[in-house]
C-alpha cells in the first residue's frame, strides 16, 4: 500500500525528499494509525471488559496509546512542513522529532500505569474467561499490526522519516504482545492457572521497553548527533572530484530536520592557483550541493603551499612522525613560516574526542617530537577533534 500511495504523490517529477511530498506521507500514514488503532482498540476494550481479562484490557490501552500517538505525529508532520520564518530561519522541520518524544513519553506513562493494573491482578486474581470471540479479536489484531508495522516501514523508508520508523517497529512489537496474551489464554484454558495478570505484566514492559527505545532514538537528533557516515563519505567524494580541490577538513553538519540540512568545511586549494579561480571552483561546488543534494553548503577556502619542496619534505616527516604516535591522528592545514633563526610549524591535529591523551599533553609531545627533528622548528598546533564520523582525505590526511 505504501508503494501504491507514493505512485499517487509523486507527480511531476517529485521526490520524497521534497517537503510537501514528505507531508502528505507523513499525514496520510498517520491517519491511518488513528484509525486502525481506535478500533482495535474500541474491540479490544469490549471484549476485556466483557470477559474481565486485564492483559486483553492492557492490550486495549497500548492501541488507544498507539492512535494518541499517530495524533501527534499528525500534528508534528503538519508543524514541521511551516516555512522558515524570521524567528525560525531554519525552519520547523525538527518539530517531526519534538512530536515523536511526546509520544514517547505517553507511551512510558501508559506502560507503567498498566504494570501497577496487572501486578494488582496477579494478587488479587479474578477468573478470566476464555472465548472464541476473544482470540478472534485477538488474531485479527495480530494480522492488523503485521500489515500496520509493513506499511509504516515502507513509508518511513521512503520518505527517511524516523518518525514512521519508529512505529513501524512499535507495531511490530505489537503483534509479539498480542500474541504472548493470545498463547497466555490458550494455557490458562487448559492448565486453569491464571496467567492473565502475567500477561498483562508482559504487556506492559514490552510497552516501557518501546517508549525508552522511543525516546532515544527521537531525542538523539534534537541534541545534534553525528551525521551519517554514509552522507560524510558522499560528501567527500563528491567535493573532492571537482577539479583544482586538493583537500578537505573541518567538515560540520548540522541537521534541523528531514531535508533540512546545512554543512560546513574547510576546502583546500593549490596556493599558486589564480584566486579568483578557485573561489570560483567553491562557489560552483556549493551551487551543485543545493541543487543535487538539497544541502546548504558554505566552504571556506584554505590556500595550500604545494610547489615548494623544502616544505612539502617536511610536511611528509611531520606526517610520518604523527603516525608513529597513533594511526588515528590526523593533519591539515600545515605550512611552515620560515626564518633565520628559527622556523614555525603551524598545523593541525585531529584526534578522536576519547582519545588516549589530554589535548595539552598530545600538544606538548608533538612539539617535542618536532623539536628533535631540528631544534630551530618550533611546532604551533592547534587539536581538533571530529564532527563527523571519518575525515580522510587524500594521502591519509584531513
Amino acid at each position: 500500500m505504501a508503494k501504491f500511495l507514493l505512485k499517487l504523490l509523486l507527480k511531476n517529477g517529485q521526490s520524497t525528499s521534497d517537503p510537501l511530498v514528505r507531508e502528505k506521507c507523513g499525514k496520510i500514514a498517520s491517519l491511518v494509525g488513528i484509525a486502525t488503532n481506535f478500533v482495535l482498540f474500541l474491540l479490544k476494550i469490549l471484549v476485556g471488559t466483557l470477559f474481565q481479562s486485564i492483559a486483553i484490557t492492557a492490550d486495549a490501552v497500548n492501541n488507544l496509546s498507539d492512535s494518541a500517538s499517530s495524533v501527534v505525529t499528525l500534528i508534528g508532520f503538519k508543524l514541521s512542513g511551516k516555512p522558515a520564518d524570521e524567528e525560525h530561519p531554519y525552519g520547523h522541520a525538527r518539530m517531526e522529532y519534538i512530536s515523536g518524544l511526546v509520544v514517547s513519553f505517553l507511551i512510558l506513562f501508559l506502560g507503567f500505569q498498566l504494570i501497577q493494573s496487572s501486578v494488582e491482578k496477579i494478587f488479587h486474581p479474578e477468573q478470566a474467561q476464555f472465548s472464541v470471540v476473544a482470540a478472534a479479536v485477538l488474531v485479527l489484531s495480530i494480522l492488523v499490526k503485521v500489515w500496520q508495522g509493513l506499511f509504516y516501514r515502507g513509508m518511513g523508508k521512503a520518505i527517511a522519516s524516523t518518525a514512521l520508523q519508529a512505529t513501524a517497529a512499535d507495531s511490530f512489537n505489537d503483534v509479539f504482545s498480542t500474541a504472548a496474551i493470545l498463547i497466555g489464554m490458550v494455557i490458562t484454558k487448559l492448565t486453569s492457572f491464571n496467567l492473565d495478570g502475567y500477561m498483562g505484566v508482559v504487556v506492559a514492559v514490552l510497552i516501557i521497553i518501546t517508549g525508552i527505545n522511543l525516546v532515544r532514538e527521537t531525542s538523539n537528533p534534537l541534541l545534534g548527533m553525528a551525521p551519517d557516515k554514509k552522507l560524510v563519505d558522499e560528501i567527500y567524494k563528491k567535493i573532492l572530484s571537482y577539479d583544482g580541490i586538493i583537500g578537505l577538513h573541518d567538515l560540520m553538519v548540522h541537521n534541523y530536520g528531514p531535508s533540512r540540512c546545512f554543512a560546513s568545511v574547510h576546502c583546500e586549494v593549490p596556493a599558486s592557483r589564480n584566486i579568483m579561480e578557485s573561489h570560483d571552483i567553491i562557489d560552483t561546488i556549493e551551487h551543485d550541493f543545493k541543487k543535487e543534494m538539497g544541502i546548504q553548503l558554505v566552504i571556506h577556502l584554505d590556500p595550500v603551499e604545494t610547489d615548494n619542496e623544502q616544505t612539502n619534505n617536511l610536511r611528509a616527516q611531520v606526517f610520518a612522525l604523527l603516525k608513529e604516535i597513533s594511526p588515528e591522528i590526523r593533519m591539515h592545514d600545515f605550512r611552515v613560516v620560515w626564518g633565520k633563526t628559527h622556523s614555525n610549524l603551524i598545523f593541525d591535529v585531529l584526534v578522536p574526542f576519547q582519545f588516549k591523551l589530554r589535548d595539552k599533553d598530545l600538544s606538548d609531545y608533538i612539539s617535542k617530537k618536532i623539536s628533535d627533528l631540528n631544534s630551530s622548528y618550533n611546532a604551533v598546533i592547534t587539536i581538533d577533534h571530529s564532527y563527523v564520523p571519518s575525515e580522510i582525505g587524500k594521502n591519509g590526511e584531513v
